[in-house]
């Protein structure tokens, strides 16, 4: 598909942790939250326990979190996908899906990133930072915000509550 005919998340299709494909369309009508993920990060034990919390809360309303390890920041992720699964399903017991391991910066960008990363972010440009920057999407699969790796999963609460209808 042309980069001018993706109007939305739900044209693209990724691999998952096990190497099959997955239409992201298979998520209309979620609210998602995308996040770039590593496993020897300061920031890995925080966010993957915040992110579970938010996935157990609102996965029945319509939340679905979708995780991209990526090697890109320090050699944080250096494992293959299988111990990133082993780690992520022993360590933190989380549910939500995680995806094959892509870059998010530089010439190896994924599609998906560079498409999450086309949108006028200000002051930052389109370089994610650093591991954990999170793009909350609504459901008709475009950007309703960007948040950098600093901000904790609890803190989009508001925003995804919103996104999904519910007080």
């Amino acid at each position: 598909m042309a980069s001018q005919d993706i109007v939305s998340i739900f044209d693209f299709t990724v691999k998952d942790a096990k190497g099959n494909d997955v239409d992201l369309s298979t998520y209309k009508g979620k609210v998602l939250l995308i996040v770039n993920v590593a496993s020897k990060c300061g920031l890995t034990n925080s966010n993957y326990t915040e992110l579970n919390q938010l996935y157990e809360k609102y996965k029945d309303q319509g939340l679905e979190i979708l995780a991209f390890p990526c090697n890109q920041f320090a050699q944080q992720e250096p494992g293959t996908n299988d111990q990133i699964l082993d780690f992520v399903c022993t360590s933190f017991k989380s549910e939500f899906p995680i995806f094959d391991k892509v870059e998010v910066n530089g010439d190896n960008t994924s599609p998906l990133y560079k498409f999450l990363k086309s949108g006028n972010w200000g002051l930052y440009k389109d370089d994610i930072q650093w591991n954990f920057a999170k793009f909350l999407i609504n459901k008709e699969g475009q950007v309703a915000g960007r948040y950098y790796p600093g901000t904790t999963p609890l803190s989009l609460e508001y925003d995804i509550k919103k996104l999904l209808g519910v007080s």
